[in-house]
């Protein structure tokens, strides 16, 4: 079991969403906690995860990261409608460039 926190740009991305995609990707991450389902929470290098909702043949992605100082703790940086079957490098380099910067300011 674990806790997710969203950064901005995380919440302005599932703000921007109509209702039923936005429940399904909040489901799919209250599923992902009870369950190790790698269709809804996938490892995609050492440091960065993707939340992963299928919702009308349109993949949402959310991009996370596990706060490593709080292991029950993970934060959920930006997310993407994917169009390809690929996932962007760039949202991943994203990812990680949002989770240094959370991490930055956490040590201060």
């Amino acid at each position: 079991m674990f806790n997710v926190q969203f950064l901005e740009e995380a919440k302005e991305f599932l703000d921007s969403l109509d209702e039923k995609p936005r429940e399904k990707i909040f489901y799919n991450i209250w599923k992902s906690k009870i369950s190790k389902d790698e269709e809804l929470l996938k490892k995609l290098d050492d440091e960065i995860w993707e939340f992963r909702t299928m919702f009308n043949k349109s993949a949402y992605r959310l991009f996370a990261f596990w706060d490593e100082s709080e292991k029950s703790i993970i934060i959920a940086t930006h997310g993407i409608i994917k169009k390809t079957d690929k996932t962007p490098k760039k949202e991943i380099n994203k990812a990680k460039q949002l989770r240094a910067e959370y991490l930055k300011i956490k040590k201060k």
